[in-house]
C-alpha cells in the first residue's frame, strides 16, 4: 500500500499480535459514464436521388471548416424525405461532432399539437446526466446553451412548427451543426442567421431507382412500363414510392400492374400532391389493403391511441392480444410501412399514417369494441403507474383504484426504483395524453386516479407545468364523479405542484380550500395534510408565525391518531422553521424528538435529514464537534440512499462549519465538492454556492424544506 505506514506491537518470536494500517480511506465506485449521445434515427444505406442536396448542405459548411454555429433549416411537403436526408448527412459527419449527435421530434404536426420545447430541452440535458432538469424553459435554454459552448455537437430538430418552438433549443455554440426539418419555411429563423435548404419531389428517374432498390432491379427490368406507371403515380414522393414498393414486394408472385392500376386510380390526385389530402391518403389506403384481417383490426385500434409513438405492451392493450400476437401483428404493419419500430419494443407512426390510422378507426369509436380498447389502454396505463407508485412512495399508495375492465390488464413491472423512474421518464408525454383522453371521453374516475399514481413522476422528474395543470385535470375529473375523497387528494397533492413551482398564492388558495373540505366531510388526517401545506407556503413567504402554528395544529391532528411518522415530519418542519426565525435553543430538542421518532418507525431517510438540520442548531449554538458527528451521520445516509440533493445539502453544511471554526481551506474544499453535485443536478443552489466560494460569505437564510419529503401531496391514511 503506497503511503502507508505499518505500527502495533510485535513478539519477538515473529508472530504479529496486533497491526494497525494507516492509509487513505476506502472510495466509493465513480458512477459509470454516459455514453455519448448517438441519437439519429436510423437511415437507408444509400440515399437515392438526393445528392444535389447532400452537395448544398456541405456547401453551408465551406465557410466554417470546423463546423462552428451552422443552423439549416431543411424544408419541404411531408412524406418528401427531410428527416432522412438531414440523419444522413449528420450522420456523414459524425466525425466532427466527437462530443455527441442529439435527435428531438418536435411533433409539429402531431394529432396532439406540437411537442413542447422545454420536454426536448429535457431529453437533451438527461443525455448529458443532468437530472433534475430546470422547471423553467428560460432556465433550461440558459443551461442547455452552458452546456454546449465548448462540445461539439450536432442537433437534429424534427418536425418543427414554429421558430418560436426552436429558438430555445438552439445550443448558440461556436462548435454546433443544428438542422431543423419542419413541413414550414419557418423564415423567422433566417433572423437567428438559419441558411434554407428545400427539398423538392424526386425526379422521376430517382424515384424510379429508389422503387428498384426496394423491390429488385430485376423485378423492375421485366416490367418497365407498368413500374414507370407506379411512379408517375406516386409524383416522386418519397413516401409514397416507398409505401407502394412495399405494397409490391409483399405479393412476390402478383405483377407491378396491380400495383400501377390500383394507384391509377387516384391519378389526378397523386398528380396534384396535396400532400396532407387525398393523394397520400390514397396511397396509404392502397398498403392498407394488402393486409390481413387481424393486422386490419389491430391497425384500426391503434388508430384510437392519442399519441404516435407506443410500445409493445400499450398494442396488447389496445388488442386485447399476447406479446407474441401483436408482434406478428406489429411487424406486418412494417413490413407495408404503415408503422416504423424506432427502437426495440417502440413504435411510431408517421404524422400521415397517424392521420390515416385515426379515420380508419373513427367507425369504432362509438362501437363497443373501440370503448373496450380505449379501457384497457387506460387501465393498462393506470395500473402501470400504479405500480411505480406503490414502489417508490408506498406512503402515498392509499387511494382506491377503479379498473372499468376485467381482467385489469397486466401492469409493467419493475425491478428496482431506477426501473420505475426509467419507465416514467419515458412514458411522461403519453402519461399526459392518456389523462386528457380519459377526462376528455367522461372517465372521470380514471382520470383522477391516473393523476394520483402519477405522483413519483411529479416527485422524482418535476415537471412543473405538467403537475399543475394535471392536478387541475384531475380536481375538475374527481368534482365530475362526485369523489370527494379523490379531490382532497388533487387539492392537497396538486397544491405541493402550485408551490414548488412558486405559485405560492394560488397554492395557499388550494391547501385552504382542501381544509375547507376536510373539515366538512370529518377527514382529520387530511386536514392535517392541508395544515402542512399551508405551512410550506408560508414558510417559503417568510410568514414564520404563521408557518409554526400551522404546524402545531398538523403536530395535534396527527399525534390524535398515532400518525408516527406523519407527526415527527411535522415536528422536523416546525425545527426548520424555528431555526429560520433565528431560535436554535428551542430548536434543537424540537429536531431531537423528530429525529428520535423517525429512526424508529423506521424512516431512515427523514431522520437523516432530521441530523441534519439538527446540525445546523447545533452549529448555531456553538456545539461544533456535535455538529461535525450530526452531519457525518446524515452524510452516510444519504449516500448509502443515492440522496444527492441532500448529499450536496450537508456537504455545503460541512463547509459552513469548517469556515466558522476558521479553516477556510477544509470550508473551501467541501464548496467545491458539494457545488459539483449541485451542478449535476441543475439545482439553483448553484449560485449561492458560486458566490460562497468567492466569499466564503455565510448564508443568511436555510434552504426552503426540501419538497422530495412529498408532504404537502401524500395522504397518510395508513
Amino acid at each position: 500500500m503506497s503511503g502507508a505506514q505499518v505500527g502495533g506491537s510485535v513478539v519477538q518470536a515473529g508472530r504479529i499480535e496486533h497491526l494497525t494500517v494507516y492509509g487513505p480511506p476506502p472510495t466509493a465506485p465513480a458512477a459509470p459514464a454516459l455514453p455519448v449521445p448517438r441519437q439519429l434515427p436510423p437511415t437507408p444505406r444509400r440515399l437515392v436521388g438526393r445528392e444535389d442536396e447532400l452537395a448544398a448542405l456541405d456547401r453551408s459548411l465551406e465557410e466554417s471548416p470546423e463546423a462552428a454555429d451552422v443552423t439549416v433549416v431543411v424544408t419541404g411537403p411531408a412524406g418528401v424525405g427531410k428527416t432522412v436526408l438531414a440523419a444522413q448527412w449528420l450522420r456523414r459527419l459524425a466525425g466532427r461532432f466527437p462530443d455527441g449527435q442529439l435527435y428531438a421530434d418536435l411533433r409539429g404536426h402531431a394529432p396532439g399539437g406540437p411537442a413542447d420545447p422545454a420536454e426536448a430541452l429535457g431529453g437533451f440535458l438527461r443525455a448529458f446526466g443532468i437530472s433534475p432538469v430546470p422547471r423553467s424553459l428560460a432556465e433550461g435554454a440558459a443551461l442547455w446553451r452552458s452546456l454546449a459552448a465548448e462540445r461539439r455537437i450536432a442537433v437534429l430538430l424534427d418536425n418543427a412548427s414554429t421558430a418560436a418552438q426552436v429558438r430555445p433549443l438552439l445550443p448558440g455554440s461556436e462548435h454546433a451543426v443544428v438542422v431543423v426539418t419542419s413541413r414550414r419555411r419557418l423564415t423567422g429563423l433566417g433572423i437567428d442567421g438559419a441558411v434554407f435548404q428545400p427539398v423538392e419531389v424526386l425526379s422521376d428517374a430517382a424515384a424510379a431507382q429508389l422503387l428498384a432498390q426496394r423491390v429488385g432491379e430485376d423485378r423492375v427490368a421485366r416490367e418497365r412500363d407498368a413500374a414507370a406507371e407506379v411512379v408517375e403515380r406516386c409524383a416522386g414522393l418519397p413516401l409514397a414510392v416507398c409505401l407502394a414498393a412495399a405494397r409490391i414486394a409483399a405479393r412476390p408472385v402478383q405483377p407491378l400492374a396491380a400495383t400501377a392500376e390500383a394507384l391509377g386510380q387516384e391519378s389526378e390526385r397523386l398528380a396534384a400532391l396535396d400532400v396532407e389530402g387525398e393523394a397520400v391518403r390514397h396511397a396509404l389506403d392502397a398498403s392498407f389493403e394488402v393486409l390481413g384481417a387481424d393486422a386490419v383490426r389491430l391497425y384500426r385500434l391503434l388508430g384510437l391511441l392519442p399519441f404516435p409513438v407506443f410500445t409493445l405492451e400499450v398494442a396488447c392493450a389496445v388488442g386485447d392480444l399476447s406479446a407474441a400476437e401483436a408482434d406478428r401483428l406489429l411487424d406486418g404493419l412494417i413490413d407495408v410501412h404503415l408503422l416504423e419500430e424506432i427502437e426495440e419494443g417502440r413504435f411510431r407512426f408517421h404524422d400521415l399514417v397517424k392521420l390515416h390510422a385515426r379515420a380508419r378507426a373513427a367507425a369504432l369509436r362509438e362501437l363497443p369494441e373501440g370503448k373496450a380498447a380505449v379501457d384497457r389502454v387506460l387501465d393498462w396505463y393506470l395500473a402501470s403507474a400504479t405500480a411505480a407508485e406503490a414502489l417508490l412512495s408506498p406512503s402515498h399508495r392509499t387511494q382506491r383504484r377503479d379498473y372499468t375492465v376485467e381482467p385489469v390488464p397486466r401492469a409493467r413491472e419493475f425491478a428496482d426504483d431506477a426501473a420505475a423512474v426509467g419507465w416514467l421518464d419515458a412514458e411522461t408525454g403519453r402519461l399526459a395524453d392518456a389523462l386528457r383522453w380519459a377526462a376528455d371521453t367522461g372517465r372521470s374516475r380514471t382520470a383522477w386516479q391516473l393523476v394520483d399514481a402519477m405522483w413519483p413522476l411529479f416527485l422524482r422528474l418535476r415537471p412543473a407545468r405538467l403537475w399543475i395543470d394535471a392536478h387541475r385535470i384531475g380536481r375538475t375529473a374527481a368534482r365530475a364523479a362526485g369523489d370527494r375523497t379523490g379531490e382532497l387528494r388533487m387539492l392537497t397533492s396538486g397544491g405541493t405542484g402550485l408551490r414548488n413551482a412558486g405559485e405560492g398564492e394560488e397554492a395557499a388558495e388550494w391547501f385552504t380550500e382542501a381544509l375547507r373540505l376536510a373539515r366538512t366531510v370529518g377527514e382529520p388526517l387530511v386536514e392535517a395534510d392541508a395544515l402542512y401545506g399551508l405551512s410550506q407556503t408560508h414558510r417559503t413567504a417568510g410568514r414564520l408565525a404563521e408557518a409554526a402554528h400551522c404546524l402545531r395544529a398538523t403536530i395535534a391532528l396527527r399525534e390524535a391518531r398515532g400518525y408516527v411518522r406523519g407527526t415527527a415530519l411535522a415536528r422536523l418542519a416546525l425545527g426548520d422553521v424555528l431555526l429560520a426565525d433565528g431560535r436554535p435553543a428551542e430548536a434543537a430538542p424540537v429536531i431531537r424528538g423528530a429525529h428520535r421518532e423517525l429512526a424508529a418507525v423506521p424512516a431512515a431517510y427523514e431522520a437523516a435529514r432530521a441530523l441534519a438540520f439538527l446540525g445546523q442548531a447545533q452549529a448555531a449554538l456553538g456545539e461544533y464537534e456535535e455538529a461535525g458527528r450530526s452531519y457525518a451521520e446524515a452524510l452516510a445516509e444519504f449516500r448509502a440512499g443515492r440522496a444527492r440533493h441532500w448529499e450536496a445539502r450537508v456537504l455545503e453544511l460541512v463547509g459552513d462549519l469548517a469556515r466558522d471554526r476558521g479553516d477556510t481551506a477544509e470550508a473551501a474544499a467541501r464548496y467545491r465538492e458539494s457545488l459539483a453535485h449541485y451542478q449535476a443536478l441543475a439545482a439553483p443552489d448553484t449560485a449561492r454556492l458560486t458566490a460562497g466560494l468567492d466569499a466564503l460569505g455565510t448564508l443568511t437564510t436555510p434552504p426552503d424544506a426540501d419538497p422530495e419529503d412529498g408532504e404537502g401531496g401524500t395522504c397518510p391514511c395508513t
